[in-house]
């Protein structure tokens, strides 16, 4: 047909021949757009030519969608329908809730709209896409075009939609609980709502009872205006007229827009009702028509505002009433009144009126004024058959104006409700709509069942406070009391003088008495019914029974509380008048409360109390379940109770076992970020967490939020990436008071614990502050500063939002920068304050303990109502504030690092520990376990970065010595070579240090492992890796210049051995020269015996002067005389007394009377009431520790077979200082310093002595002459016989030179190595910290349980240390090949290198080149490896002739057999202890240093500080111990059982030497103690080692100690040893 002009001819029809058409068009495509829905229609088609002829017609059959279902696919909710969209799903937060793209399809339309309505913005309802905008301006020129376009544009209306299609559709896919959220918000936003939802897809409507159920209005009408009081109810129950509009035929007049000007104050007009003038109100409804919407008009009791003086229900029909029967029905039947709009009214539509006798509703016709006599008359006619007077016909006159015709009507629906003997409710319609065929939404089995079991809890409540008691009995007093004995423990503020631990036992007791208690209550009727109900399988059914419950009790509480609460704000307005009837007020609101959060804390209750029984009490077998229902209902998005704001207190158990609940039942993906808000009371909080999480958090004026709520939100998968968490966890808190109204109601306290609890909890804190009471604001602000101040302790830094109330100006942000700086000023004072009294550095700011920035984090959000409610409007400034502020915390929590649900519990856990222990006035002491395990982690890391700095530069100063032992320069190139090694150590120790800094700050940036919570001990390891390097500086600088000397002197003894060598090699060679000459054939024995008188003879003629003999002692006492030169005449004295320091430190040192400042001493000898020991015991305790420190120091450097050097008397006397430094304390005087010296110096000097001469002795150069003869002989022997020497050379090279620098590298290498296996090793977790090393000596002890240990344990704690960690070398590589494996695969490695260096020779061999040369390469290849000496080679390095190709062969061979002897003569037993004590590098001794850290014990039970890094400012230890462990006694002669961990937290007070032996609380030892955080128990249980082996060997102690025994507490006597470790 191409090129052909022809159309197309198209007849269409309906099947049941209602609707029919044709069409022609020239196109073989085309759309015929007015086809009516559902319906089947045939289709013909023929072809027709310009000159008339046609083709044969051709036929089809189509059927159309519903209109239903054809814009639920048009908006994307086909597979949502019917009710198939939950309110969780709403919830979730993804990347449409923070984002503001346009909307570009129909399809994002529904969850546009529904993110806009859960955040109450007024503006949801704008259903417009921006593809349907299209620009007229910018391309159009004339007015054709425009003309042209306009006319398309009606037809193209795929892109748009009138909004109650939407609003139809989306609760048509809605479920139930949805539909009630959506109704709730939608009646904030003055919206009208769903009185009768139609389903056009079935011709049906439901009455929607069950989504109005929530919908709580609060009003006062003119009846109650003067004495001031409210109506408060749901409005399905409050009664009241209800007036309805409905329309007949075609209408000029829009009802709709009509109404909106009646319910609206001419000051405010707002769109209850959709009209066609609103956007997109006018596009044909789909939909929609059938529709009842109901709005209310509810006074204010302002009867100059008021519209109408009670409340009035208004209905409004959409559509015809005509094609809608049963809804117009059931309005007749309910209504007072129904007002029908018109234009004309055709006969057969008059008779439908007149026939309809059952409406029981005043009928009134409402249109324009007929302008035809014709219509008039009709009028007529129809008003007489309806039986209508006048006033029933409102008729609108052309020149009327709309505010005159809606002042009118108001007149009429005044008089209509003064009249009105018929007020019904929502809920009583049910009734008629089940007359007429009409669903109602709550009929269904699911809800009827729920609604029962929740009447069956709630109808039998009449008075709340007999009902607690009754049915809720485990949550009045028994909780309340075990709360507070739970705070008591901790903070022992009522001890009195009793005993610390026997009070700590009693209180135990009471504890499980109360338990006792609660698990002997049945059951109560209620809390089975309750438990059952949320038990029930069917999810609908839970929920159904959930929201019933929450309605039935905010009914209870409307009625009880609300009257009570506006007492109470009334009455607070004039507070000192009225503080008695405030604090009665407060209890009976707190009395009276009954909610929701009531039933699952008793839940919780009841799961603690049967926790408290044995594992197989059937009570608890009965309840276990009780935790899977509680983390049910925070999945089903039901906020549960954190914090029992009555009680104060945490149900730690219930919460840990309902989250851990929750954890499995999300399969572990529980990543989260923490919300919080603090505010001042009543400032709108939850109403701000519901308005930006969508959230129901209870508002009702009835109830407020007491202690915390917390509430789970999931997160997209769209945004689960850049948030990287699962969930967000919201946390809802109670109001905190004035400080004037917290006290009188004794609650202060608790609303520190609350702020503290919270902001703790936090990843952002928001501050709610009502900027209209600045100085109650200023006073809850310093609550929140101490909370970040405790929080900054622990490395929690929290981000802080301010949100500024009712400010709702467009230019609040610039104008309020002023009051911005003025709050940061504040903030600052306050958190100086906090730290002054928390004992911190003042010297700190706002920003210093949070994340603030006073631009970013000041929110000014508008009031919540545009207008006086109740008829106002939720503010759009409000919500639109809002949004902006969830986009801005959505941002901040990109950057925040989550926490698993896991983790987030553990932390709770141990903030709410440390919560408990705190008096807010004394240091915070925070010592929770996520904090240790983060500080023990850091640690960890630490000690490998510190062992890895430590082994490399033992290793290259291991080298530097091998090369300054192979060198042979002058002593001048030696100071020089020097020079450049302590350069090169320099530039190794700080790439080293480097390196670790690196790792630490790699650490820190990883913010993994929690390293927010220690860093503020990132310093302190700073420090620790700058003090290290520091210390490894002075050793290696000491080492160094001691070596460099040690050569020097070495240099005077081998040029000594190398004279006599050349004279006696010249002698030999004379001698061989002359045997040959003589032509005799000698034999060996003849040879002998001329090798011996020739060496005889030249010996005779050598000068064998030797070393020079030094005075070692009188060197160690002139340098102690350097060094107490300091002191006066008296210490010169003594010391010209002790010139002969030989004489000295022979017998054992005694601390005397004379060695203390003798006042100081006097006072404390003759009173020493409660001082733990005598001064004098201390000191010679210290005395014991530095003398064997010392003596094995001295030891260690006798066995190095070195010479004598001055650096040793320097670092024995500043060990010495060390100590005297640690027990300043005792007043020791210069006498006692002196008489010590001269002690250990006069022993050191002695072996330092020693030392020298056996040194002088092995290097005398005769006896080293006389010890190469037999070479000599040997070589002379063997030359004289012309024998082949490259095989014995070999052999002897190895077995001379290789074979003991070998055994020297090996031995020196090897401490190191048992060093490296042990911190590597299967048990390499021990050594890795202190607190594990702990652990470990105390499960070790337990498992001996011999009481002379822990008698050594506690009086010789190092010693016992060393020992221990001796022990377990011996025991890893006694009964192993471990020992024999390092050394083997040392010889390995040396073997290797020696075989590369011959090799290194091999390849560049040369004819010319002579043994000689070629062992001095070999020698020089391996300088910086090991010390080879020759000096034991005889003759054989002058022999020029041998072949060196034959020796080298020889040599490898050689090195070979010297590698497996080696490893065999390693690999049999030896004494693994004599071996240790031999190496050079003690590995006992470098592990010793490791574990045992600063050494510092606390000053009260003597137990070692665990802190990690060398240079931390605080010391600390995980667990303290009962002070008789000490010897400590209590009062008497009995040995205390008080442990300072509970002391600290106590009233009781010491005293000591330390204290000037006058009495100080326990509470202030920091005075006395800077340094030492004693921390409170991390659990009750935390002592419970100590006070087992207490109990375990009390009389043996007693013994030891020279005291009676103590009088264990009953509870420690339960302590079973699985117990005590369990503790550890």
């Amino acid at each position: 047909m191409d090129g052909i002009p022809h159309t197309f001819y198209i007849t269409y029809s309906s099947s049941d021949k209602s609707h029919q058409d044709s069409i022609t068009t020239p196109s073989n495509s085309t759309v015929i757009s007015k086809l009516r829905p559902g319906r089947e229609y045939s289709f013909t088609v023929t072809t027709e030519l310009e000159n008339g002829t046609q083709s044969t017609p051709v036929s089809t059959s189509v059927c159309t969608k519903k209109s239903l279902e054809d814009l639920l696919c048009m908006m994307g909710l086909e597979n949502c329908f019917p009710g198939k969209i939950t309110l969780n799903t709403v919830l979730e937060i993804g990347t449409e809730s923070i984002t503001d793209e346009p909307i570009q399809s129909l399809k994002k339309l529904p969850w546009c709209f529904l993110k806009r309505l859960m955040m109450v913005n007024v503006t949801a309802r704008s259903t417009k896409c921006s593809a349907a905008e299209t620009d007229t301006d910018s391309t159009l020129q004339d007015l054709d075009s425009v003309l042209e376009l306009t006319a398309s544009n009606d037809d193209q209306d795929t892109n748009i939609i009138n909004p109650l299609d939407l609003l139809v559709a989306l609760f048509l896919c809605s479920d139930s609980f949805l539909q009630q959220e959506m109704m709730s918000k939608m009646s904030m936003c003055q919206f009208a709502v769903p009185l009768l939802l139609p389903d056009c897809s079935t011709s049906q409507c439901t009455l929607m009872l069950w989504a109005m159920r929530d919908i709580v209005k609060k009003f006062r009408p003119c009846s109650l205006a003067k004495s001031k009081g409210f109506v408060e109810d749901s409005i399905v129950s409050t009664a009241m007229p209800m007036i309805s509009f409905v329309r007949l035929g075609d209408c000029s007049l829009s009802k709709s827009q009509i109404l909106n000007q009646v319910l609206s104050n001419p000051q405010q007009y707002h769109d209850f009702f959709i009209h066609r003038d609103m956007e997109c109100g006018n596009v044909p409804r789909r939909i929609s028509n059938g529709l009842v919407e109901i709005g209310w008009y509810l006074p204010c009791g302002k009867k100059n505002f008021n519209i109408f003086p009670e409340p009035v229900a208004v209905a409004n029909l959409r559509g015809d009433l005509l094609s809608f029967q049963k809804q117009f029905s059931i309005l007749c039947q309910t209504s007072s009144a129904v007002f029908i709009f018109f234009d004309s009214i055709a006969e057969s539509d008059c008779n439908l009126l007149s026939s309809a006798g059952n409406i029981k509703a005043q009928l009134y016709l409402v249109g324009n004024f007929p302008n035809t006599t014709e219509k008039k008359n009709f009028l007529k006619n129809l008003a007489s058959q309806l039986q209508l007077s006048g006033s029933q016909i409102l008729l609108k006159k052309r020149q009327t104006n709309d505010a005159e015709f809606v002042s009118k009507l108001r007149l009429t629906m005044n008089d209509i409700m003064e009249n009105c003997q018929h007020k019904m409710t929502i809920e009583g319609m049910s009734a008629e709509a089940h007359e007429l065929g009409i669903s109602v939404d709550e009929d269904c089995t699911a809800c009827q069942n729920a609604k029962r079991s929740a009447a069956e809890i709630t109808s039998r409540i009449n008075d709340v406070v007999r009902y607690k008691e009754d049915q809720l009995p485990l949550q009045g007093k028994l909780w309340k009391e075990l709360a507070k004995i739970e705070k008591e423990e901790c903070r022992l503020r009522k001890a009195g003088d009793k005993p610390i631990e026997e009070y700590k036992a009693d209180l135990q007791r009471e504890k499980q008495k109360l338990r006792q208690q609660q698990s002997s209550y049945n059951i109560s009727e209620a809390m089975g019914c309750f438990i059952t109900a949320i038990s029930n399988e069917s999810k609908k059914e839970r929920s159904y029974f959930l929201k019933w419950m929450r309605m039935n009790l905010d009914v209870t509480a409307r009625k009880k509380l609300s009257g009570l609460r506006d007492e109470y704000k009334e009455k607070c307005c004039k507070f000192s008048e009225n503080k008695e009837i405030i604090a009665a007020l407060d209890r009976q609101i707190s009395n009276s409360s009954l909610g929701m959060e009531h039933f699952v804390r008793e839940m919780g209750q009841i799961y603690e109390a049967v926790c408290s029984l044995p594992d197989k009490a059937e009570s608890r077998q009965q309840f276990q379940h009780l935790p899977s229902l509680g983390a049910d209902l925070l999945l089903d998005g039901f906020p549960l109770e954190l914090l029992d704001g009555d009680a104060s207190n945490i149900p730690v158990r219930w919460v840990t076992d309902v989250l851990t609940e929750l954890h499995e039942k999300v399969q572990h993906k529980s990543r989260l970020l923490v919300v919080t808000v603090l505010g001042v009371q009543s400032t709108g909080k939850s109403t701000l967490l519901n308005t930006m999480f969508g959230v129901q958090f209870a508002v009702s004026s009835g109830r407020c939020t007491r202690g915390a709520f917390m509430l789970l939100i999931r997160v997209k998968e769209d945004l689960k990436e850049e948030l990287n968490c699962d969930f967000i966890l919201v946390i809802d808190t109670e109001g905190l008071k004035s400080p004037e109204l917290a006290e009188l109601e004794d609650s202060y306290e608790h609303y520190k614990e609350l702020a503290t609890l919270v902001v703790g909890l936090s990843d952002i804190a928001i501050i709610k502050i009502a900027m209209e009471n600045s100085t109650e604001m200023k006073n809850i602000l310093q609550i929140v500063v101490h909370a970040f101040l405790r929080m900054k302790e622990v490395g929690k830094k929290p981000n802080c939002q301010f949100v500024h109330q009712n400010v709702g100006d467009v230019s609040a942000h610039d104008n309020n920068a002023r009051d911005r700086n003025k709050l940061l000023e504040q903030l600052n004072e306050m958190t100086q304050a906090a730290a002054r009294m928390e004992k911190k550095d003042t010297d700190i700011k706002f920003t210093d303990i949070m994340e603030y920035d006073p631009e970013k984090n000041n929110w000014y959000i508008p009031g919540l109502w545009h207008g006086i409610p109740p008829m106002a409007p939720v503010n759009i400034g409000y919500s639109e504030a809002v949004y902006e502020f969830k986009k801005s915390l959505i941002e901040v929590l990109k950057s925040c690092k989550y926490q698993t649900l896991e983790e987030f519990l553990k932390w709770t856990r141990s903030l709410w520990k440390s919560v408990k222990y705190e008096n807010f006035i004394f240091s915070f002491s925070f010592r929770n376990s996520l904090v240790a395990e983060a500080y023990s982690n850091l640690c960890v890391e630490y000690g490998k970065w510190e062992w890895d700095f430590q082994k490399h530069m033992y290793n290259w100063l291991e080298k530097a010595m091998t090369r300054i032992s192979n060198t042979n320069n002058q002593s001048s190139n030696l100071d020089v070579f020097l020079s450049s090694l302590q350069a090169e150590a320099f530039q190794e120790l700080t790439s080293q240090e480097t390196i670790s800094l690196e790792k630490l700050t790699k650490y820190y940036d990883s913010k993994e492992r929690r390293v927010n919570l220690v860093e503020s001990y990132r310093t302190t390891f700073e420090m620790s890796i700058k003090t290290l390097r520091t210390e490894i500086e002075n050793s290696v600088t000491n080492k160094l210049t001691a070596a460099i000397d040690f050569q020097k002197g070495m240099k005077k003894v081998h040029d000594f051995n190398e004279k006599h060598k050349a004279i006696s090699e010249e002698r030999v060679l004379q001698l061989l020269a002359e045997c040959r000459e003589r032509h005799e054939n000698l034999s060996e024995e003849q040879l002998k015996n001329k090798f011996e008188k020739m060496w005889e003879e030249t010996v005779k003629r050598l000068n064998f002067k030797g070393l020079e003999k030094r005075d070692v002692v009188l060197n160690v006492y002139n340098q102690l005389r350097k060094q107490l030169d300091r002191h006066g005449g008296g210490v010169k004295m003594v010391l010209n007394k002790a010139s002969n320091l030989t004489k000295c430190g022979k017998t054992q040192f005694n601390v005397t009377d004379k060695h203390f400042d003798r006042a100081w001493y006097k006072k404390h000898i003759i009173d020493r009431v409660g001082l733990s020991t005598n001064p004098k015991e201390e000191a010679e305790a210290m005395v014991k520790s530095v003398t064997e420190q010392c003596m094995e120091f001295v030891s260690h450097k006798k066995n190095s077979k070195t010479d004598y050097h001055e650096t040793y008397t320097r670092e024995l006397l500043e060990m010495i200082d060390g100590q005297l430094k640690e027990i300043e304390k005792l007043q020791t005087n210069a006498q006692f310093e002196v008489d010590l010296k001269l002690h250990i110096c006069g022993f050191a000097a002695r072996e330092f002595q020693q030392m020298h001469e056996d040194f002088n002795e092995d290097n005398n150069p005769r006896k080293h002459l006389e010890k190469s003869k037999p070479q000599y002989c040997s070589d002379f022997i063997d030359l004289y016989h012309k024998k082949d020497q490259s095989q014995k050379t070999a052999q002897e090279f190895t077995e001379l030179c290789l074979k003991p620098a070998v055994k020297e590298y090996v031995n020196k290498a090897l401490g190191l190595d048992i060093v490296d296996a042990m911190l590597t090793g299967a048990d390499s977790v021990k050594y890795s910290t202190r607190s594990y090393f702990q652990h470990s000596i105390l499960k070790q002890l337990l498992e001996d349980s011999k009481c002379e240990n822990y008698v050594a344990y506690s009086r010789n704690y190092e010693g016992f240390v060393k020992g221990w960690i001796l022990n377990r070398i011996i025991d890893q590589f006694s009964n192993s090949k471990a020992l024999s494996d390092l050394q083997v695969k040392r010889f390995e490695a040396i073997t290797k290198k020696i075989h590369e260096a011959i090799e290194k020779e091999k390849q560049v061999l040369t004819k010319s080149k002579t043994i000689l040369t070629l062992l001095k390469k070999i020698c020089s290849n391996l300088n910086s490896d090991i010390v080879i000496s020759t000096d034991n080679l005889g003759l054989t390095l002058i022999q020029d002739k041998a072949n060196t190709e034959e020796f080298i062969e020889y040599l490898q061979k050689s090195v070979n057999e010297m590698k497996t002897s080696l490893s065999a003569e390693v690999s049999q037993r030896c004494d693994i202890n004599e071996k240790l004590n031999n190496l050079p590098f003690k590995p006992q001794d470098e592990l010793f240093k490791r574990v045992i850290g600063c050494g510092k014990q606390c000053p009260f039970c003597k137990v070692p500080c665990e802190a990690g890094g060398k240079d931390h400012r605080e010391h600390h230890t995980s667990v303290h111990r009962p002070l008789g462990l000490t010897g400590n006694k209590q009062g008497s002669d009995k040995l205390s059982v008080t442990i300072c961990s509970s002391l600290v937290y106590s009233d009781q007070t010491f005293k000591n030497s330390d204290t000037e032996g006058e009495w100080h609380p326990y509470k202030d030892y920091q005075r006395f103690y800077p340094d030492w955080n004693i921390a409170p128990d991390p659990s009750i249980e935390a002592s419970d080692y100590w006070k087992y082996v207490l109990t375990a060997f009390n009389e043996q102690f007693a013994k030891e100690f020279n005291a009676q025994p103590a009088d264990i507490p009953k509870q420690w006597r339960n302590i079973t040893k699985e117990r005590a470790l369990k503790s550890v």
